[in-house]
């Protein structure tokens, strides 16, 4: 398989200051294939490469670019870091194999760049364009052999006119808009594919699997020795693991916070619901679980897929507490585990609404954003259900057998119930410290085992209606327990279902 091409993102910017020379000079002595920059425009019309309007991010200036001469941008800063003009920039590529690509966020400073280009020593060749899609137009007008990678990044495939009228070499997009069909299609043109901006392993290690073209990433070195990589890979292989969990919820995460639900169908009745995004999102998990892992089994809410119990097995449910999600009421989440037969591995879960991701992995613990999660302890003479909230879900839109035995219970003791409407952020919600327990009527893997990892590496207790530790019930439902009410707690849950 060949690689792909790598793209620095303005420039080594891992480390050095994005869009310096030294940051660029760095890439370009680092092996990368393209340099990505960034340009602006100075008040006396000189062109300047920076991402950014205003200088206050990177300069600490809280001024506009083009509200000041190029004397008094490039006098910002000290040694190697300064802005550079382009004419600059383009001396590093003289003789060296690294192309140049200009990107640009609008049109104003597109016949500028073009004409700094066209008096350079360079060939076209050596400059690529991308950004803007007027300012590929303006590019494109002024140079018929300039070599344009076209921005793209809605759900449909740009129109053939569109193509035809700017003549792209690439089509250039964020890298959630790309899949396996979507490249195919893509190739079929003729034309190549581009993503940005991926820095972690297990999403390079996806965008080579499916045949992107060129990747752009901050992490110069690391995109190096993902796309250098070859051998087996270790099926159990729990930091590779982990490290992928990690990296599709936190694209998950993204996902539910950017998009809206999108078309909005139903499965088996009126209120179990399926959106666009919970399609999206259980497709791209797949390919990047078996980007990573290919001889994996993968059990999904939407896809489908069968228990193996020798396989090692993902569970996906993409948006648990889809009515929720999509009536934008906030309190629903995403569930992946991998789990060898009933015994879970590495587990995520996200809480979009409030921007958390929680992981977990055997024998290692489980955090939040990164920081551990602990169980909490209380030691109280009082019942230790006084005052506390226990969280429950509903069997699809009814009460399931003994809810209302156990309310009815918890009323007695003081504690006070509360419905969410997503069962994983629900379970999830115990080892975040939401309330004192948790339980679901009905235990699914899909949907329930990577909160109930979660709970236990956080050292709460999980229980089965058995009242017995398990991660995994054949039958039955689940209570996820701080330990401190784990008797209390589980005695009214055991009371309630057996008198229903």
């Amino acid at each position: 398989m060949t690689r792909p091409l790598i793209t620095a993102h303005r420039g080594d910017s891992s480390r050095f200051r994005e869009n310096t020379l030294v940051a660029i000079k760095s890439a370009i002595d680092s092996g990368a294939d393209i340099v990505e920059i960034d340009i602006r425009e100075s008040k006396d019309g000189e062109v300047v490469v920076l991402h950014d309007r205003t200088l206050t991010r990177l300069w600490g200036y809280e001024s506009e670019v083009n509200a000041l001469t190029l004397d008094e941008v490039t006098s910002l800063g000290f040694g190697s870091n300064r802005v550079p003009t382009l004419k600059q920039t383009l001396e590093l590529f003289v003789d060296r194999p690294s192309m140049l690509m200009i990107d640009m966020d609008t049109s104003e400073h597109a016949e500028s760049a073009l004409k700094v280009v066209k008096d350079s020593p360079l060939s076209s060749e050596s400059i690529i364009w991308c950004g803007d899609v007027e300012a590929m137009r303006v590019i494109r007008k002024g140079s018929p052999e300039a070599r344009i990678w076209f921005p793209w990044n809605q759900p449909e495939m740009p129109t053939l006119d569109l193509i035809k009228d700017v003549r792209p070499e690439y089509i250039n997009s964020h890298y959630s808009y790309w899949n396996r069909e979507k490249v195919a299609h893509v190739h079929s043109l003729g034309l190549k594919t581009s993503a940005w901006t991926i820095d972690d392993a297990p999403t390079l290690r996806w965008a080579k699997e499916i045949g992107i073209d060129s990747v752009t990433s901050n992490q110069l070195n690391l995109t190096k020795e993902i796309f250098a990589e070859h051998g087996e890979i270790d099926p159990l292989d729990l930091a590779r693991a982990s490290e992928l969990c990690n990296s599709i919820a936190q694209w998950a995460l993204m996902v539910c916070q950017m998009m809206e639900p999108g078309k909005i169908l139903t499965k088996v009745n009126p209120a179990d619901l399926v959106t666009e995004v919970d399609i999206f999102i259980e497709h791209h998990a797949r390919e990047m679980i078996l980007a990573n892992f290919p001889t994996h089994n993968i059990v999904g809410e939407e896809f489908g897929g069968e228990f193996d119990g020798e396989r090692p097995t993902w569970y996906i449910d993409p948006v648990d507490g889809t009515t929720n999600f999509a009536n934008r009421t906030p309190w629903s989440s995403f569930s992946l585990a991998l789990a060898v037969g009933r015994d879970p591995l590495v587990a995520a879960t996200i809480d979009p609404w409030r921007n958390k991701v929680f992981t977990a992995v055997k024998n290692g613990g489980a955090a939040i954003n990164g920081v551990p999660l602990v169980a909490v302890e209380v030691s109280t003479s009082e019942s230790p259900l006084h005052g506390r909230v226990v969280l429950t879900e509903l069997a699809g839109s009814r009460p399931w057998s003994g809810l209302i035995k156990m309310l009815d219970a918890l009323n007695e003791n003081y504690c006070t119930m509360r419905i969410m409407g997503a069962g994983t952020l629900t379970l999830t919600s115990v080892a975040a410290n939401y309330g004192v327990g948790a339980v679901v009527h009905s235990f699914s893997p899909i949907d329930h085992l990577a909160a109930a990892l979660i709970g236990k590496e956080a050292g709460c207790i999980v229980l089965n209606e058995a009242g017995e530790e398990d991660l995994f019930p054949l039958t039955g439902g689940m209570l996820i327990v701080q330990p401190f009410a784990r008797e209390a707690l589980y005695s009214l849950w055991s009371e309630s279902i057996t008198r229903a």
